[in-house]
């Protein structure tokens, strides 16, 4: 019983953690281009995350049974995935990198299943779907479960599905501007204070996006946990009446579990993670409210796709890879590409680093038999 609680107790101190690295998702730009205060910037992130937190499953079914094979996993298992998670994110916020907390997550979980199978066994590379009518081959395969098609595919497609859209729409905003700039001679602060007020909108969005899908991957660690405590080991053999609603005979995501995850994403929230707001509100692109808005606008509409597939997606991937687009506008050299490569490096080290303290940690353990 002790460990089922120490898990998630580790899980919440994730959640928090995940919180306040990834405010930066949601308010970056907006305190970047001066459109909201620093302060209402992360009141208002906070609130809309909680909301979004509290709005679905689906990406928390998909990290607590779509990803490894429960047959190898432990509580023990969890708690090292957990741990590789949180120290990369440290490390990362302390660089001030916006660096995957999904990824690291499910790095540590990777890395953990690994060794607990003693082989590739212990995680689901690909699980297709059923076919459905009227579903293309691309929407089917993202429907599939599996690494590839939640984690893998989306790790590279989605930020360059946020680069090549936040372009677009920051050039049709541009040539619009230019066009009502001729007719009207509107001067572009005028333009600006528009575009502040529009990125209220665009800020809530994103925060909201952010809640559906960052907050959830933690519930389906808690749920995994759960189920795991009630259906192996004798952990829940005698408890007391008041705590039965811990049984999960099935995995399911109860709604308490729900609520104490939002409420612990909204508090990590709330403290701001200034260090990565840094970099990418402001020394990587220097961006204008008519940016901020394209940038939040693109990040919440991959988000939105992602989630209602289940994937684990990256926001600060997607929100990193939209100021890129909407920087590139301007022209090439407006991007500092090389807070673009530093950020790039955090990348792809994450999901090895956190698989490889999973790995490390579950192997320790069960060496000398923890």
């Amino acid at each position: 019983m002790l460990l089922v609680l120490l898990v998630i107790l580790i899980a919440l101190v994730f959640e928090f953690i995940n919180g306040f690295h990834d405010c930066a998702n949601a308010i970056a730009t907006s305190v970047g281009t001066r459109a909201m205060s620093p302060g209402k910037a992360i009141a208002l992130a906070a609130t809309l995350d909680l909301l979004g937190a509290l709005s679905g499953t689906a990406v928390a079914k998909t990290i607590g049974s779509g990803l490894v094979d429960n047959n190898f996993i432990t509580l023990s298992t969890i708690l090292c995935a957990l741990m590789g998670g949180i120290f990369w994110n440290l490390v990362t916020w302390y660089y001030g990198l916006p660096s995957s907390s999904s990824h690291a997550l499910v790095g540590g979980m990777c890395g953990a299943a690994i060794a607990s199978a003693g082989g590739f066994a212990g995680v689901i590379w690909y699980k297709p779907a059923v076919a459905a009518a009227g579903h293309g081959a691309i929407a089917t395969f993202f429907k599939s479960g599996g690494l590839l098609p939640k984690v893998v595919v989306p790790m590279f497609a989605a930020p360059l599905c946020g680069l090549l859209l936040a372009f677009c729409i920051t050039a049709v905003l541009y040539t619009f501007l230019k066009a009502l700039n001729h007719t009207t001679n509107t001067r572009t602060r005028h333009a600006n204070r528009g575009f502040r007020l529009m990125q209220l909108v665009s800020s809530s969005w994103m925060a909201f996006e952010h809640g559906r899908n960052d907050a959830q991957k933690t519930m389906g660690i808690i749920a995994l946990t759960l189920f795991l405590a009630t259906t192996q080991g004798t952990a829940f053999a005698h408890l007391p009446s008041g705590l039965n609603f811990l049984r999960t005979p099935q995995f399911d995501i109860a709604d308490w579990v729900k609520v104490v995850c939002a409420l612990t994403m909204a508090v990590g929230v709330s403290t701001g993670g200034w260090r990565i707001i840094k970099t990418l509100g402001k020394n990587m692109v220097k961006l204008e409210p008519v940016h901020g808005f394209a940038a939040q606008t693109t990040a919440s509409l991959v988000i939105e796709a992602a989630t209602g597939h289940g994937i684990p997606l990256s926001t600060t991937h997607v929100i990193s890879g939209s100021v890129m687009g909407v920087g590139a506008t301007k022209r090439l050299n407006a991007v500092k590409w090389s807070v673009a490569e530093r950020m790039l490096w955090a990348w792809v080290m994450t999901i090895p680093i956190c698989g490889g303290i999973g790995f490390a940690l579950t192997w320790l353990i069960r060496r000398f038999g923890g």
